[in-house]
C-alpha cells in the first residue's frame, strides 16, 4: 500500500515538475555528464525554434553551432565547471537561424564532481533581430527628386535649393513638421549626389534610449561590457555614403556633444576602444521643430546646430501649400489602385473643397492615410465621396464646419441693438447651420442628416420646427 502511494506521489511530482518547467518564462536546457540534453522546456523551444525530439538525448553540438566550441556557456560549465551570469550568447540551430541569448549557465556538482550542467535562457533573439532589421538596416534611397510632388511656389523652391546641396558634401539640416516628407528630401539628395552608389542609412534617434543609439551610431569594441560583441556603428557602415539622423533634437546633451566632436574631427571610437577610426560620411540631420526653440528649450545644442545647418531647408507644411492637393490625392489614388486592385478615378467636388479647409496638422502623411481609409471604404463607387472618407477625419471636419456659421452671425442685432435670448440666438444658429448643410447636399435629407450625425426622422423634425423647406430655402 505504501508502495502505490509512493508511486502515486512521484508521479503527481513528475506531473507538477513537468507543468512548472513549460509554464516559467525562461528557457531550462540541461545537459548530462557526457553532454546530452535531459531537459529542454517548452520555452527554450519556442527560443531556439526546435522540436523537443530534435534536441533531447542528442548531443549539444550535434543540435547546434558555435563559432567555437568553448563558445557554448552549457560546454564551460561542464568542463570547466564554469558558472556564467547574465552573459549574452549568439549561436545557430541546426536549421541555421540565429539564436541570441541572455544566460545563467552553472555545473551541477556531486560529490565533487561534474555530472551535468545547467541553462537558464532569457530570449532577446527578436529584440537582435528588431535593431537589425528596423534600425541598423542599410534603406534601400528609392526616392528622387522626381518623386517629390507639387507645383506650388514653396516646394518648388524648397527642391531648387536641395538639388543645389548635391554638389557638396557638407551637413544638411532639414526643418519640417511631422508628415511634411523630409526624408523624401534627405533620399533625393542622396541620390543627386556623386554618393548615390555608396550605402543611405537613416536612424530615427527617438526610436531608443541614448544609451543604445550611442552604440548603435559609433559601435562597440569586443568586451566593452558584458555581452558585447565586435560591432561596427552606422558611421563605419555608411563609409563613403550618408547617414540620415532623423529627429536629431531627442538625443541627450551628452550625446550631441559626442556627435559634434565626431563631425569636426571626422573620426570616431568605438564604446570601450582606445583607437580612433577615421570617417568619410555625409550627414543629413531632420528636425521636426524650430531649431531655435529646440535651442532656446535646451533641445538643441547650439554648436551641433551650426555645425548640421550649413545647408538648411524648411520644408512647408500642406497647410501652406494647398494647391498641390489635387496632385498629391490623385498620386495617392493611383498608388493604392495598384496596391489594392482598384479603379477609383478621383475625389468629388464637395471631399476637394473640405480638403481645401482643412488644415491638415499631420500634413502630407494625414492626407495619405486619408486617402488609404477612403479607399478601404469603396465598393463599386469610383470617385471619393463625404461618407467614404474616415470617421475620424469627418468628425475633424464637421468641428470646423460648425465653427463657420457661428463666426458669421451676430450676437447683436444691429437694426435693433438689444441683446437676444440664449434661446432666439440657438435657434438661429441652428436654422442658418441645417439650412447650409442641406443645400451643400442638394437638399437630399438622407446625406444632410448624416452630415449632420443626426437620424433622418430627427432632420425631418427639426425643419419642422425650425420652418425650413425641404425643397429650397
Amino acid at each position: 500500500m505504501e508502495v502505490k502511494e509512493g508511486l502515486k506521489n512521484l508521479k503527481i511530482m513528475d506531473t507538477i515538475y513537468k507543468k512548472l518547467l513549460d509554464e516559467i518564462d525562461v528557457g531550462i536546457h540541461v545537459i548530462d555528464a557526457h553532454g546530452k540534453t535531459i531537459i529542454y522546456n517548452k520555452k527554450m523551444m519556442q527560443i531556439e525554434s526546435m522540436d523537443i525530439e530534435d534536441v533531447v538525448d542528442r548531443n549539444l553540438m550535434d543540435a547546434f553551432m558555435f563559432e567555437k566550441e568553448n563558445d557554448s556557456t552549457l560546454l564551460q560549465a561542464l568542463k570547466f565547471g564554469k558558472t556564467t551570469k547574465n552573459v549574452k550568447q549568439t549561436y545557430f540551430n541546426r536549421k541555421g537561424q540565429e539564436i541570441t541569448t541572455i544566460n545563467d549557465t552553472f555545473p551541477v556538482i556531486e560529490n565533487g564532481q561534474i555530472i551535468g550542467a545547467i541553462e537558464i535562457a532569457k530570449d532577446v533573439t527578436r529584440f537582435e533581430r528588431f535593431i537589425k532589421k528596423n534600425m541598423l538596416k542599410k534603406r534601400d534611397a528609392k526616392y528622387t527628386f522626381e518623386s517629390i510632388i507639387g507645383k506650388s511656389k514653396q516646394i518648388k523652391e524648397v527642391i531648387e535649393y536641395s538639388k543645389r546641396a548635391t554638389r557638396t558634401s557638407s551637413s544638411v539640416l532639414i526643418v519640417g513638421e511631422t508628415g511634411t516628407g523630409k526624408e523624401l528630401f534627405a533620399q533625393s539628395i542622396h541620390n543627386g549626389s556623386n554618393r548615390s552608389s555608396k550605402p543611405f542609412i537613416a536612424q530615427n534617434c527617438a526610436a531608443l534610449p541614448s544609451s543604445l543609439i550611442e552604440s548603435i551610431l559609433f559601435g562597440t569594441k569586443k568586451g566593452a561590457f558584458t555581452g558585447a560583441t565586435e560591432h561596427p556603428g552606422l558611421f563605419e557602415q555608411a563609409k563613403g555614403g550618408t547617414l540620415l539622423l532623423d529627429e536629431i533634437n531627442s538625443l541627450n546633451l551628452d550625446l550631441q556633444a559626442k556627435l559634434l566632436r565626431a563631425l569636426q574631427e571626422k573620426k570616431i571610437r568605438r564604446i570601450g576602444d582606445t583607437k580612433d577610426i577615421e570617417i568619410d560620411v555625409r550627414i543629413i540631420a531632420t528636425i521636426n521643430e524650430d531649431p531655435i526653440d529646440a535651442i532656446s528649450k535646451g533641445r538643441l545644442r547650439k554648436d551641433l546646430y551650426y555645425r548640421l545647418s550649413v545647408v538648411s531647408l524648411f520644408i512647408p507644411p500642406l497647410r501652406e501649400r494647398k494647391e498641390d492637393i489635387p496632385l498629391l490625392v490623385q498620386s495617392f489614388i493611383d498608388k493604392y489602385n495598384y496596391m489594392f486592385q482598384m479603379n477609383v478615378r478621383g475625389i468629388n467636388e464637395e471631399v476637394l473643397q473640405l480638403f481645401y479647409d482643412y488644415d491638415w496638422p499631420g500634413n502630407v502623411r494625414e492626407l495619405e492615410h486619408t486617402i488609404e481609409g477612403a479607399m478601404n471604404l469603396i465598393v463599386d463607387e469610383e470617385t471619393i465621396d463625404y461618407n467614404h472618407l474616415p470617421i475620424q477625419f469627418r468628425n475633424k471636419s464637421k468641428l470646423k464646419k460648425m465653427d463657420a456659421p457661428i463666426a458669421r452671425l451676430d450676437l447683436w442685432n444691429k437694426e435693433n441693438p438689444s441683446v437676444k435670448t440664449l434661446k432666439e440666438h440657438m435657434e438661429e444658429v441652428e436654422k442658418y447651420y441645417i439650412g447650409k448643410v442641406l443645400k451643400d447636399h442638394n437638399f437630399n435629407i438622407s446625406r444632410a442628416a448624416q452630415t449632420l450625425g443626426i437620424s433622418r426622422q430627427s432632420l425631418q423634425y427639426r425643419l419642422r420646427k425650425l420652418g425650413i423647406s425641404s425643397t429650397k430655402l
